[in-house]
């Protein structure tokens, strides 16, 4: 696999925090544990359901160590962000997430929680708010 990281770049690998001083390609030869740093989510960017799901998910990534604990966690929250969410798109997406995740498909299942943020944006707008209460005022 061929990995292209811009100068100053960081690149998670194996534990480690690599830093390119200019544009480079690496190309991994044998299976390794990876993320670019673009998606990377500090703790103080989990302030979503489905961002805190994704920190979750990374977490057990990045200190395999600490997965069984994260696992448990994973779950429970996976189960209250269920809760929170009536949108079908939304809780199809996580109910494929729960399956990666069993299966311990940590990449895939956190390419596919990114891929629900702009969802999770549109419900959590101001503007679609605006629009429920709308149709609720409208059927009374």
């Amino acid at each position: 696999m061929k990995i292209g990281l811009k100068a100053g770049e960081r690149l998670f690998l194996n534990g480690a925090v690599i830093r390119v001083e200019r544009k480079t390609q690496l190309e991994l030869m044998n299976d390794a544990v990876f993320l670019l740093e673009g998606h990377i989510l500090q703790q103080d960017e989990a302030t979503t359901p489905l961002r805190q799901i994704y920190f979750i998910l990374q977490s057990m990534v990045m200190d395999p160590t600490s997965a069984p604990m994260m696992r448990d966690l994973f779950e429970m929250v996976l189960l209250s962000v269920r809760r929170g969410f009536s949108d079908e798109d939304v809780l199809d997406g996580l109910d494929e997430v729960a399956a990666l995740a069993g299966d311990g498909r940590w990449f895939d299942a956190m390419k596919l929680v990114r891929n629900l943020y702009p969802i999770e944006d549109d419900l959590m707008s101001p503007t679609h708010n605006r629009k429920v209460a709308a149709r609720i005022l409208a059927a009374v």
